[in-house]
């Protein structure tokens, strides 16, 4: 309830200072110090209970010709990138702080590797990060967990049998990365066939269809988990396949409540998630100074100097692939200067800086063993925690504190326009629509008055459909169309809110019904979102 709370809190303040997750964070912080007792964080609960939803989701909104476009570069960042920095940073780490054995050093190397996909799309909601740059980096986030968690079993098998197998390492990689990708994506095919036929045999049941789609991610995690396999791409994987078949098997007034059942939730669990990372923070830093004996020194600030330093690295490390991974993927506009040299800087380092780590690295290090096989207690695992949250806590600062800065004036390179080939669309669409208003009209016309009245509605609404497609047959420039459309949004928003407003009236008089009034609102509450989209 308190986490709730919070997130509710620091949604309202965010509006006002475009800083939500260092509130949320913080909020979540204060909790600890009132008088109510805070949730002890459970890495495998945590894992079941809020991740699997919110990266089905993220999968479900992707857009596809996203991930066909930039397919490439998002694996080259969540694999080759990830394993980079496992390498990079396990021999910077063990370099920087010579008491903690290796393979912890490679342990939390690989946790504090893969990027987050909730805290990634949680900033580009406050901040406007380039659209074709925020696909690719949602896309990295979506695919990189299994690459470090992977690497993070071999780190602690090692560090707890003191071997590792390169060959097993691939093989179990394998194994958890493409089992986790073909349960996920056969799971949900099969139960979309399946509802997709009870629903055209039976009529649909809009409730029971969302909440199929709530409980498919959860479903799939656990039997992905359950035969050893990245529950995390399993959830990513259900979303990305339902995507491809949930346009065609909807109602309308389905879509729209499902839309509002995933956006509470994803509000609810994605706050939820850094409130509880920010109700830890007391308890680590009330062990600081105990955790700073781990490494050889006696005061806590050693921590905080570590920490800094283990950003610096990690951000270079991401910034050199990075560079190197944009630079191959809009080769073409930088050569033909779309983008100036300083702008392609800047990409690169809002790119680097967008990176930011969440969810999965502080579960990640959390399920670190507590002992050996000995018996004996793993070294320096405290220190590997408290270290892995400074991390995270650095990066989303120093995200959402820069990054509006740094995207004021970035140029991109342009994206192929698609106008023509979406009002064409429009027009076929609104074609069809008359043919298929005139084909049953041909069939409902009676005679008398009936055949007056059919003639007189189609005639509205064919006329229309006749306007719209004579105004997406001319092809204005891009910045007449944005100024008309902008223009009649304006004036049609206007007309709505007036006639809301008298239908209230009427209600607040009792001159009309409660039922009729909720439905009419309804009504215009709809048009209002369509017309504000």
């Amino acid at each position: 309830m308190l986490s709730l709370l919070a997130v509710v809190v620091s949604d309202f303040l965010a509006r006002a200072t475009r800083l939500p997750l260092p509130l949320m964070i913080a909020l979540g912080a204060a909790i600890p110090l009132t008088r109510l007792s805070s949730v002890e964080l459970n890495p495998a609960l945590f894992l079941l209970l809020l991740l699997p939803p919110l990266l089905f989701l993220e999968g479900w909104r992707i857009p596809k010709d996203a991930l066909r476009r930039d397919a490439h570069t998002m694996l080259k960042l969540a694999l080759g990138l990830v394993i980079f920095t496992v390498v990079g940073m396990g021999f910077f780490i063990h370099w920087l702080i010579p008491s903690m054995p290796l393979a912890v050093c490679f342990a939390l190397a690989a946790v504090i590797s893969p990027t987050d996909a909730v805290a990634v799309s949680a900033i580009a909601a406050r901040t406007p990060i380039p659209q074709r740059l925020m696909h690719i980096l949602q896309g990295e986030a979506l695919f990189n967990d299994a690459t470090g968690l992977v690497c993070m079993r071999f780190a602690v098998a090692a560090a707890l049998t003191g071997s590792f197998s390169l060959g097993g390492a691939l093989t179990s990689f394998l194994w958890v990365a493409l089992g986790g990708l073909a349960i996920g994506a056969g799971v949900t095919w099969l139960v979309a066939q399946i509802t997709a036929r009870v629903a055209a045999r039976w009529g649909e049941d809009g409730g029971g269809q969302i909440l199929i789609t709530l409980l498919i991610p959860f479903g799939v995690y656990l039997l992905a988990e359950r035969l050893h396999c990245s529950g995390i791409l399993a959830a990513v994987a259900a979303g990305v396949t339902l995507s491809f078949s949930d346009v065609w098997q909807w109602h309308a007034t389905t879509r729209l409540r499902r839309h509002a059942v995933w956006d509470t939730l994803q509000l609810a669990a994605n706050g939820s998630i850094f409130v509880l990372l920010g109700e830890q923070i007391p308890a680590l830093l009330a062990a600081a100074p105990r955790t700073a004996l781990e490494t050889g020194h006696t005061s806590a600030w050693w921590l905080r100097v570590y920490v800094l330093l283990i950003v610096l690295a990690l951000s270079a490390l991401r910034f050199a692939w990075v560079w190197a991974s944009l630079k191959m993927t809009f080769i073409g506009a930088l050569h033909r200067g779309d983008v100036p040299p300083s702008s392609s800087w800047k990409l690169v380092l809002v790119a680097t800086l967008a990176g930011v780590r969440g969810t999965v690295t502080l579960a990640g290090v959390l399920t670190l063993p507590v002992m050996l096989a000995s018996g004996a207690p793993i070294p320096a695992r405290n220190l590997a925690i408290a270290l892995a949250a400074g991390v995270i806590v650095v990066l989303l600062l120093l995200a959402s504190l820069t990054l509006p800065g740094l995207l004021r004036d970035l140029s991109m390179p342009p994206e192929p326009s698609h106008r023509r080939a979406e009002d064409s669309a429009r027009e076929a669409a609104a074609e069809a629509a008359v043919l298929a208003i005139e084909g049953a009209l041909r069939e409902m016309l009676g005679s008398g008055d009936d055949r007056r009245r059919c003639n007189e509605a189609a005639a509205r609404i064919t006329a229309l459909y006749r306007q719209r497609i004579g105004r997406w047959g001319h092809h204005d420039s891009p910045a007449a169309r944005a100024a008309e459309d902008q223009v009649e949004r304006q004036l049609r928003r206007i007309g709505l809110a007036a006639e809301r407003a008298e239908i209230l009236r009427l209600g607040a008089s009792h001159a009309v019904g409660d039922l009729w009034l909720r439905r009419v609102v309804r009504e215009l509450d709809l048009q209002e979102a369509r017309f504000g989209a």
